[in-house]
């Protein structure tokens, strides 16, 4: 893999600051490849994403790389998340995160508890994402399956098939999506990247290969 340095940073949303990291390639080149926006769950932050590799390993293959702190929890924990723990929150934030960073269309990777924000804006503004990879979010009942119909961005939705907390249910919901591909990884919980991340990697880069 090239070599590469994780960058560590802040940025402004509506007057909040929120930490991010991003791996920059030490040998870049110029990129056509979407950027790749990663959230996390409640128990996580950016920084599983810089153990696990994934920042390096999306770098690694030409797309931009950025993990970012949600409101509240990591290094982000001053500031205060737009709508109550479980409910949607406006399209406007994510969107905003992403004009900010100069990431317009963007892969957006959102496991758990970052449904509550990635939902809203994949069915509101899902001209701002390139590619959607649910890894069993909340909030998947909080839409009708006609919103979801409407949505014709390239999605990957990814559950352990141990989750018995949200992965049946967050697939249920999620194949409403028209242009949807299912990654069910065996043997897995909920974060089921952490239990076999060989498998997360191989999966995920094969859908982004696949991206017109």
């Amino acid at each position: 893999m090239a070599e590469m340095q994780i960058k560590e940073s802040t940025v402004k949303v509506l007057g909040q600051t929120l930490f991010y990291r991003e791996a920059i390639p030490m040998h870049s080149s110029p990129s056509d490849k979407p950027p790749v926006l990663l959230l996390h769950g409640i128990r996580f932050s950016s920084l599983e994403w810089h153990k696990l590799r994934t920042l390096h390993t999306l770098a690694a293959a030409g797309h931009r790389a950025l993990a970012l702190d949600l409101p509240g929890l990591g290094h982000s924990s001053d500031a205060v998340a737009p709508s109550p723990l479980g409910e949607p929150a406006p399209a406007g934030f994510l969107q905003e995160v992403l004009e900010t960073l100069n990431m317009v269309p963007a892969v957006v990777i959102s496991p758990s508890l970052s449904g509550m924000y990635s939902l809203p804006l994949l069915l509101n503004k899902p001209q701002s994402v390139a590619a959607y990879v649910p890894v069993a979010p909340i909030c998947t009942d909080k839409f009708s399956a006609q919103e979801y119909a409407n949505v014709q961005v390239p999605v990957l939705i990814v559950y352990g098939d141990q989750d018995e907390q949200l992965g049946e249910l967050s697939l249920r919901n999620l194949k409403n999506l028209p242009n949807h591909t299912v990654f069910c990884m065996k043997g897995a919980g909920h974060a089921c990247y952490l239990d076999n991340p060989e498998s997360w990697h191989e999966g995920l880069m094969g859908f982004l290969s696949n991206l017109k």
